[in-house]
């Protein structure tokens, strides 16, 4: 056990990994942060006032929906599993495909996707001028009418605030060396070491670039279906087929089920699908369940609270 917290050291020390915590305090707009806060859990949003954007992306649910795939209004099913939405802004892009470029951006996208909230943004608006606490919370915020855009960017300034710092490992990160356990050491060194960091890198462990699930996996699971495809989706580049944004394992604890398909219904299973898909290896079980509780030290605090 010593030797794996010597690795753990020495990555730290000559910044392999060149990790840092998550930021307690990020400066933002409050009054945005608030405004946008009540829009994001307004069904307003929707065609028929019972879908919001945290229904799919609940802060008691690790910012999820913690589903396969998620439900939109009549109860129809999306083809995809919901993203967790904390610490989102560090994404490069948004949305598994990349098709947004940023919070503002993914923020528009839901409203008229027929299978999510199925309304029109002439509409949204419409309900939103006829709140005056609205209308004068843009006027003061925006200095104008109410529109799409500054919806979605009061609504993204809030997502920007859903940070969550002090995690176990980002206190360990900070010098309290007893805040991992010797095993939460081991499987530290162990993600490294196994090649994990090849995709799952930076200070959230992923959001910064795409990677291809291979055709096995599919193959293996049985089938494909359009979302699959995933940035190919968006760009008609074969190139791009099957690629996918790289998910953040920062909270991944709390955010199952697991990928773009919600295939993997548990922390274990999708450690062990991945490092036979992608990186061509057979973990033990020793191996996996110290990965497993590293990756349990990631899960930080929201406002104050640790997420669970």
């Amino acid at each position: 056990m010593k030797f794996f917290a010597f690795l753990v050291a020495l990555f730290l020390s000559t910044g392999s990994l060149a990790i840092e915590p998550i930021p307690s305090k990020i400066k933002l707009d409050l009054e945005k942060v608030r405004l946008g806060e009540r829009l994001f859990h307004d069904t307003q949003l929707s065609g028929d006032g019972t879908i919001s954007c945290a229904t799919c992306h609940a802060l008691d649910k690790g910012g999820t929906d913690r589903a396969m795939v998620s439900t939109g209004i009549n109860g129809q099913k999306g083809p995809i599993n919901s993203p967790t939405v904390y610490n989102s802004a560090n994404n490069f892009v948004q949305f598994w495909d990349g098709r947004a470029k940023d919070l503002e951006e993914q923020a528009l996208g839901p409203v008229e996707n027929p299978k999510e909230m199925g309304e029109s943004w002439e509409n949204v608006v419409k309900k939103i001028k006829a709140d005056g606490s609205y209308t004068r919370a843009f006027e003061k915020l925006y200095g104008g009418d109410v529109t799409k855009e500054n919806i979605a960017n009061a609504i993204a300034e809030f997502e920007r605030s859903l940070i969550t710092p002090d995690s176990a490992f980002d206190r360990y990160l900070k010098g309290d060396k007893s805040a991992l356990s010797p095993l939460e050491v081991k499987g530290y060194a162990l993600f490294e070491e196994k090649g994990c960091t090849s995709c799952h890198s930076g200070d959230y462990f992923g959001g910064d670039s795409y990677q291809q699930m291979p055709e096995e996996y599919f193959r293996d699971r049985g089938g494909l279906n359009e979302a699959d495809f995933g940035r190919y989706n968006v760009t008609k580049d074969e190139d791009d087929r099957y690629f996918f944004k790289v998910p953040m394992l920062r909270n991944v604890a709390v955010t199952a089920p697991y990928f773009h398909d919600g295939n993997a219904k548990t922390l274990k299973e999708a450690v062990d699908i991945m490092a036979k898909y992608q990186l061509g290896i057979t973990l033990t079980n020793s191996e996996n369940k110290a990965i497993v509780e590293f990756l349990k030290s990631l899960t930080g605090q929201y406002k104050g609270e640790k997420l669970r």
